[in-house]
């Protein structure tokens, strides 16, 4: 009876992570084409805000992105994933850096996400840490990277990540800070806005001033 039962519960639990992967696939197809109308991290701050008694307020304005500044899209990636052009949705190498690193200093270090993997984390997931939805990630961001292509996975990036509380995206996030569209800002700018990515919530861009000068001497190194 026990048996019977593990089979059965294995099987459906089977059916029910394929069922997943057939919505995510369709998804990322559809995406191609399709501006998302909300995410996973997105529905995950509103209903925070509802638990919490707090009112909230969704600023976004998506925009293509030949009409979000080149700076910006050279600042997030010298910042995110320097790779992005070169891998294929899982920077290998650089998660073996960081288990290395990791193993070496006996503890958990810093995360190898690429813009693919955080891509699909905010779409599909919230930003919850576990070990699960790092193994969707794993799986499904060179599913994305394949379905997408690069400019379109850099394009929902820019227009979905979190910016600073009920910010999101680019065009937003020019607005709320600098009273400015994604469109005209500048190399600084650009490089204060991608040094908040890492903590949105709590970063601001007129503090980033170490970082931002790093970013910029990377983007300099990266002939951009």
């Amino acid at each position: 009876m026990v048996i019977r039962w593990l089979i059965r519960f294995v099987k459906w639990s089977l059916l029910f992570v394929a069922g997943l992967y057939l919505f995510w696939i369709s998804t990322l197809v559809m995406l191609k084409f399709v501006d998302p109308p909300t995410t996973g991290v997105q529905l995950q701050r509103y209903f925070e805000a509802k638990i919490d008694g707090k009112p909230y307020h969704k600023k976004i304005v998506f925009k293509p992105l030949w009409q979000i500044s080149p700076q910006l899209q050279h600042a997030v990636i010298a910042s995110e994933d320097g790779r992005f052009y070169i891998h294929h949705g899982v920077d290998w190498e650089e998660t073996r850096k960081v288990a290395e690193a990791s193993e070496e200093n006996g503890k958990l270090g810093r995360g190898a996400s690429t813009i693919t993997q955080q891509l699909v984390k905010n779409l599909f997931f919230t930003t919850h840490r576990n070990p699960l939805r790092k193994a969707f990630e794993y799986t499904l961001a060179p599913l994305a990277d394949t379905i997408l292509g690069k400019q379109r996975e850099l394009e929902l990036y820019l227009n979905i990540v979190e910016w600073g509380p009920g910010v999101w995206g680019a065009e937003a996030a020019s607005q709320y800070h600098y009273h400015t569209s994604a469109a005209k800002l500048d190399r600084e700018q650009a490089a204060r806005l991608a040094a908040c990515l890492p903590s949105p919530r709590r970063r601001r861009p007129a503090r980033m001033n170490d970082f931002s000068t790093s970013i910029m001497d990377r983007m300099r190194m990266m002939d951009w």
